[in-house]
C-alpha cells in the first residue's frame, strides 16, 4: 500500500521573502521525511516515493512527486533527444527492480555509516529514477541513511547543502563514480560530509550568540521575572523561525495568556517581526534568524 506523508504547510508570511521561505519550506519537508524514513521498520520504494511526494509538495509541478518514471530521461543535451546528454539513466522498464536493489543496499549495514550514504546517494542519482526532483531525494537518502544507523539521531546535518552548493565538483564525482571511481567519489563525498559538520558547528554558534542578543533586548526592554515566558519563548524561537500563539503556547508549555504577552514584550524588544493577521491570526518572524537560515542554505559559514 503506498505510503504517503503530509509536510506541515508553511504560513505565507509576506515579508519573510522568498528565499527565506523556501528555505523554510526545505527544512520542513526534509525533517519530516527523513524522520519517517529513519523510523519505518524497513526502506522500500514506497517510502522512497513517500520522501519524494514531501520533497515535491511545494514545488511548481509537485504532481510529479511520489511517482516513478516511466519514460527514458536523461541529464544535459536538449529536450528533444538523449544524443548530446551528459548521461542517459536506465531504461524505465528497470527503475522499480534497481530501486529494490538500492533498498536492499540500504538494509545492509556491512559498510561504514558515511561510506554507505554516499555510495547508495551516487546509486540513486545513477538510476535517476524521477521525473524530476532526483537530487533533492537522493540527498535525503544521505539522511535517512545516517539516521537509521544512528550516526545522527537528533539532527539533519547540512550534507547536502553542501553538496548541491558545490555543484561543479558534485557533477564530476557522481561522473566519476559512474566511470568507475567508487574510491574518488567517495572521497569527494567524505570531505562534503566533514564540511557540513563544520557547517552545523558555526550554524550553531550564530544562533547561540542571536539569542543572546534576543536576551538582551529583553532585559533593556522589560527585565522580565527569570521564570517568565518571554525567556521560554527566547529558547524556543531557532525551531521556530516564523511563530503564531498556539505554536509558542505548544512550544513552551505555559498558558495561552502568559505566552501571549510573551510575544507582545518579544515585539516591542524587536526580538520578534510582525508579518500577518490580525489580533486572532498573528504570526511573527524571529529576528535575524531567516538570514542564518539563507546562510546556512548556500552553505556560507556563519560568523
Amino acid at each position: 500500500m503506498p505510503v504517503t506523508w503530509h509536510t506541515p504547510r508553511r504560513l505565507e508570511t509576506g515579508k519573510a521573502g522568498p528565499t527565506a521561505s523556501e528555505v523554510l519550506a526545505n527544512i520542513d519537508a526534509m525533517e519530516l521525511s527523513v524522520n519517517q524514513a529513519a523510523s519505518s521498520p524497513t526502506l522500500g520504494v514506497d517510502e522512497i516515493t513517500a520522501i519524494h511526494a514531501a520533497l515535491m509538495s511545494g514545488a511548481p509541478n509537485s504532481q510529479v512527486g511520489g511517482r516513478v518514471r516511466t519514460e527514458q530521461n536523461w541529464i544535459g543535451g536538449n529536450d528533444d533527444n538523449p544524443c548530446s546528454a551528459a548521461f542517459v539513466p536506465p531504461p524505465p522498464d528497470t527503475v522499480t527492480d534497481l530501486l529494490a536493489d538500492l533498498c536492499a543496499a540500504i538494509a545492509d549495514q556491512h559498510l561504514p555509516p558515511v561510506m554507505q550514504a554516499g555510495i547508495v546517494h551516487a546509486q540513486f542519482e545513477t538510476i535517476h529514477p524521477l521525473m524530476d526532483g532526483n537530487g533533492r531525494a537522493g540527498r535525503a537518502l544521505v539522511h535517512v541513511v545516517l539516521r537509521r544507523r544512528g550516526l545522527t539521531p537528533n539532527y539533519v546535518p547540512p550534507i547536502s547543502v553542501v553538496l548541491a552548493a558545490a555543484r561543479d565538483g558534485y557533477i564530476r564525482g557522481l561522473t566519476a563514480f559512474r566511470s568507475g571511481d567508487v574510491d574518488g567519489w567517495l572521497l569527494h563525498f567524505a570531505v562534503a560530509t566533514a564540511r557540513a559538520a563544520a557547517l552545523a558547528s558555526s550554524y550553531l554558534d550564530a544562533v547561540q550568540r542571536l539569542q543572546d542578543h534576543w536576551r538582551d533586548l529583553l532585559a533593556t526592554r522589560s527585565d522580565p521575572r527569570a521564570d517568565a515566558a518571554a525567556w521560554r519563548v527566547i529558547d524556543a524561537l531557532p525551531a521556530h523561525p516564523v511563530i503564531t500563539l498556539p505554536v509558542a503556547v505548544t512550544a513552551v508549555g505555559r498558558s495561552k495568556a502568559g505566552v501571549n504577552q510573551a510575544l507582545a514584550e518579544l515585539e516591542a524588544a524587536g526580538v520578534l517581526r510582525r508579518l500577518a493577521g490580525g489580533r486572532r491570526n498573528r504570526t511573527w518572524e524571529a529576528a535575524g534568524l531567516l538570514d542564518l537560515l539563507a546562510g546556512l542554505d548556500q552553505a556560507r559559514a556563519l560568523r
